[in-house]
């Protein structure tokens, strides 16, 4: 019933202008990125033969697209989380998912999963961006998989606060506004630890990232991250029970 739901909050989505012109959108800029990075590369190739351990293609073209993807993403994604519950409290539809015989926690998983599916697929054509290299040079593995491992963790963790938020109103707007608010407050979370050694760094969303981006799979950063998408999305589930036994 999860992927029932799944394939039909999917489906609706790209029913919609509005996720074609966001994945248009995201993919115009990353294209931008990845080509002008490849193009500085280019400028420079000579140069890197003099230096010893010189950065490679994927350090210089590669992982910058990634992290301009997480701050885009940042601002992104409350777009597309906003409608997941809000919209069917809109339309007065939230009545009749409660009363089929699925539970909050399919609902809520289903959407969910329907999310991190799209987001896959954003995730997918950086992915497919990259390997387009290998037709002119050589690529860091190891560095290019943690890197899309920890992007697909990072907004993943977006998509389960994006829909827990959803769950609290009734106004789409308003869930993609206050999403991106609490988005922009771990921005400025991650802005203001500069110090190593600031406990801020343990609620830091970017700063986890940024082991990832480093070619750094940590056991705390995935542990992390596991534990906020679980803790919203239990969240999420609790919501909407709370509502069910309320009707």
């Amino acid at each position: 019933m999860i992927f029932t739901i799944a394939g039909k909050e999917l489906r609706s989505m790209f029913a919609s202008p509005l996720a074609w012109a966001v994945l248009g959108f995201l993919q115009l800029v990353f294209a931008w990125i990845f080509l002008s990075r490849v193009d500085y590369f280019l400028t420079i190739q000579g140069q890197l033969g003099r230096v010893p351990n010189a950065p490679g293609l994927t350090e210089i073209a590669v992982v910058p697209v990634f992290g301009i993807a997480s701050i885009v993403l940042l601002m992104s994604v409350p777009l597309l989380t906003m409608r997941l519950i809000a919209e069917e409290r809109r339309n007065q539809t939230i009545a009749l998912l409660m009363s089929a015989p699925v539970s909050m926690t399919e609902i809520v998983l289903g959407k969910f999963v329907a999310m991190i599916g799209f987001l896959a697929l954003v995730n997918g054509l950086i992915l497919l961006m990259a390997l387009s290299l290998l037709a002119g040079g050589k690529l860091d593995f190891g560095l290019l998989a943690a890197n899309v491992i920890g992007l697909m963790l990072l907004t993943a963790s977006f998509a389960a606060i994006g829909l827990f938020v959803s769950c609290l109103t009734s106004h789409p707007v308003v869930a993609a506004v206050l999403t991106l608010a609490v988005f922009l407050g771990l921005w400025i979370v991650n802005i203001a630890t500069s110090d190593p050694q600031s406990p801020l760094n343990l609620v830091s969303l970017l700063k986890h990232f940024e082991s990832f981006m480093n070619g750094a799979v940590a056991v705390t950063d995935l542990v992390y991250f596991a534990l906020l998408i679980v803790a919203f999305v239990v969240l999420s589930i609790r919501r909407l029970d709370a509502d069910r036994l309320r009707a």
